[in-house]
This record gives structure tokens, C-alpha cells and sequence, in this order.
């Protein structure tokens, strides 16, 4: 019996697989659960339907994130923070503030924790962060944390 996977089963397949068990297995575990539906021909129409859907959205997530990427990279982002007269700072630069930099410079939210800082920023100078924006997109941009 053909059946259309509704969510992950271990050693069977991922959510929308469309996989041949027994019939006992999907009348007595499978769709009681709701983890699997009959596939007849309406519901394969409609999985292809939602899979091509699927698709589209995720290769418009894709350019959107290269091209914000593009626009990370290409942009000079400063961040102010309070210092002291050695060039040290009071605190160090988070997460949060790169991401309010990239907010103000771009007007585009950025999750903070989507923001990779190598190493602790305690000082004025430039240094590189990494910004997350897809599964294969990261933006590798320099910040400039200048005095306040």
C-alpha cells in the first residue's frame, strides 16, 4: 500500500516520502497516528502540488538571502561602545549590537543569534562576524567598533 509520510518515521522516511509498507502496517500504526495518508490520485496531485509550492518558496528564501548577503558584505558597518582612553571597552560588543548595526545601516532585522563573533570584541578596532542568513548563505562581513 502506497501511503504519503505526515511527519518523520524512524526507518521508514521524512515528512512528504511517498513509500510503499504493508497494509497492515498502515491501516493498524500508520494513519491511526496520523502519520501517514492513503496516497490515491487526488492526494498525489496534491503532494506534488504542495512539494512544487514548496520549492518555489524555498528558492525565493535562497536569492533573498544571497542578496542580502551581498548587501552585508558590501556595506561598512561601526558599532559605538563606551571606552576607556587605552582604546579597551567597558563591556565587550554582543550579538545584539551587531545585529542593531546591521538593523540601522540596512534597515533589515537580523536575528542575533544568527550572528557568529569568533572571538569576544573587548576592544576599538575592526574585527569579522559571520551572519547566518539560510542553510547555505553566510555572510562574512567586517564591523568597526569605533568610541562613543
Amino acid at each position: 500500500m502506497k501511503v504519503i509520510l505526515l511527519g518523520d518515521v524512524k526507518a521508514l522516511g521524512k515528512k512528504g516520502d511517498v513509500v510503499e509498507v504493508a497494509e497492515g502496517y498502515a491501516r493498524n500504526f500508520l494513519l491511526p497516528r496520523s502519520l501517514a495518508s492513503e496516497a490515491n490520485k487526488g492526494a498525489l496531485a496534491a503532494h506534488a502540488d504542495q512539494k512544487r509550492a514548496n520549492e518555489k518558496k524555498e528558492a525565493q528564501q535562497l536569492s533573498d538571502a544571497k542578496d542580502l548577503a551581498d548587501k552585508i558584505e558590501q556595506t561598512k558597518l561601526a558599532v559605538k561602545a563606551k571606552a576607556g582612553g587605552n582604546g579597551k571597552l567597558f563591556g565587550a560588543v554582543t550579538n545584539a549590537d551587531v545585529a542593531d548595526a546591521i538593523r540601522d545601516a540596512l534597515s533589515v532585522a537580523v536575528d542575533k543569534h544568527k550572528i557568529e563573533i569568533k572571538s569576544q570584541i573587548k576592544a576599538l578596532g575592526a574585527y569579522p562576524v559571520e551572519v547566518k542568513l539560510h542553510k547555505n548563505v553566510v555572510a562574512k562581513a567586517t564591523i568597526n567598533v569605533v568610541a562613543s
